[in-house]
């Protein structure tokens, strides 16, 4: 198992729409060990989740894991899930404006709208069919997850770049102030 290098914006693999894991490759000795570096890799950088494609990897495989995080102290916990090929269901109309971070955007934060409550579908590590219902805070870690594998990154999805800010900026003026956990992969 590896510490594997993380992809930055403007790295044109965090902007392509990353290719499906093919049913016989989702037991493969690659894909399984892309999988484990994954979690290392998240660990590693106390990240709430983590994009294949966030390690130079355009394959469609995330993974999920909120729990004793010290980044997330008051984040409730969501335990390791590996999806393969997810699909993100929202469940209601209702939208969440979540602080949200990235590993491919460091040291920056924005204020993001998200669905509240969403259903996510696809198949765990050893290919078995994965259905996941969240809200709250793991629903946005669902959702920033998922726009990396269609090439979009949470600086995208705001809605005013008036409240992207530096991490030390953010710390100091805004961390205080924000009604949602801070969300970063």
């Amino acid at each position: 198992m590896a510490i594997l290098k993380v992809a930055r914006m403007g790295h044109p693999v965090l902007r392509r729409v990353a290719d499906a894991v093919g049913p016989d490759e989702i037991g493969s000795d690659a894909i399984q060990r892309l999988i484990d570096d994954m979690i290392d890799t998240c660990r590693e950088y106390d990240g709430a989740g983590l994009a294949a494609p966030q390690v130079h990897v355009s394959k469609r495989v995330v993974l999920l894991e909120i729990s004793g995080n010290p980044r997330y102290p008051d984040a409730p916990d969501f335990p390791l899930t590996v999806v393969i090929n997810p699909e993100v269901e929202p469940l209601d109309t209702t939208r969440q404006m979540v602080w949200e971070g990235c590993l491919s955007v460091p040291g920056l934060r924005g204020l993001v709208p998200r669905s509240s409550q969403v259903r996510l579908h696809g198949f765990d590590r050893v290919g078995q069919p994965l259905e996941v219902t969240t809200g709250g805070f793991p629903a946005a870690v669902v959702q920033h997850e998922c726009d990396h594998l269609d090439g979009r990154l949470y600086v995208d999805r705001m809605e005013s770049m008036e409240s992207l800010s530096f991490l030390e900026e953010f710390d100091r003026h805004s961390r205080a102030n924000a009604d949602s956990p801070v969300n970063e992969d």
